[in-house]
């Protein structure tokens, strides 16, 4: 729980003024009429208060479901099992990141509004569940991002322990994270803009219904391949700097508690 929650505080912070760009990149109104480069840490609060309990469930049922299944599973069967762990860890973590996502987003596309104004004006319209828009979308985000980044992530640090004779350090085990997070962010870029488009629309839009097929066949239509990956570069660029610190610092930090 420590160690998952201190990584994703310092993932969640440091790479900010990057995951604000790659979403004004993905809003509908575009770029420069989001807010550009002005007021790079909108929503800041709301990152800065769901990040740790975020990250903390999200490596409590990775650890857990992955060591339950490792007992009397075979070699071949371990990235399987690193799949499985990654993606019940993803749909747990979800239901805390959705509704800070939802306002961190909002208030990054709208600089003059603060958090909690964003907050209180999503619960008034739209409720509870206006906080859990986009919930099936993200999920459906991550499952795929977490099927290539994890089982990539623990393949390339068995390559690197094999190699080397000994476990990996926390610094490789960070670059093995870099690298795996980049391909993995690069691969499903379009679900992440579709899953920005869901939780941006206007309640009563046809992209407020939460249809991700739907979000998808608008954007194509409407931009085609370069609106799919639209933000594709600070994307990578945020989760292989992501990868790199929210791993490493999760290595490092394990290994000291325990």
């Amino acid at each position: 729980l420590k160690a998952g929650g201190v990584a994703g505080v310092c993932v969640d912070l440091i790479l900010f003024p990057l995951d604000t760009v790659k979403t004004r990149l993905q809003s509908p109104q575009g770029f420069r009429k989001a807010g550009g480069f002005h007021g790079i840490y909108a929503g800041v609060p709301s990152t800065a208060i769901g990040s740790f309990p975020n990250a903390a469930a999200f490596f409590i049922t990775y650890e857990n479901v992955k060591s339950m299944l490792h007992h009397g599973s075979t070699s071949y069967l371990t990235p399987a099992t690193h799949m499985v762990a990654a993606c019940l860890g993803e749909v747990v973590a979800c239901l805390i990141r959705v509704p800070s996502e939802v306002v961190k987003q909002r208030a990054q596309v709208s600089p003059s509004s603060s958090t909690l104004r964003i907050l209180s004006h999503t619960l008034y319209h739209e409720g509870i569940q206006g906080l859990y828009r986009g919930y099936k979308s993200t999920v459906l985000r991550e499952i795929p991002f977490s099927l290539v980044q994890f089982p990539l992530w623990e393949s390339l640090k068995v390559l690197w322990s094999w190699k080397q004779g000994h476990v990996v350090d926390s610094w490789q085990s960070a670059v093995c994270g870099a690298f795996a997070g980049g391909f993995a962010a690069a691969v499903t870029t379009p679900l992440d803009v579709a899953k920005t488009r869901i939780m941006l629309a206007k309640a009563g839009s046809s992209n407020a219904s939460g249809n991700v097929l739907a979000a998808l066949g608008g954007i194509w239509r409407t931009q085609g391949l370069s609106g799919l990956f639209a933000g594709v570069v600070p994307r990578m660029a945020a989760i292989s700097l992501g990868g790199f610190i929210f791993l490493g610092t999760y290595e490092k930090t394990r290994q000291l508690l325990l």
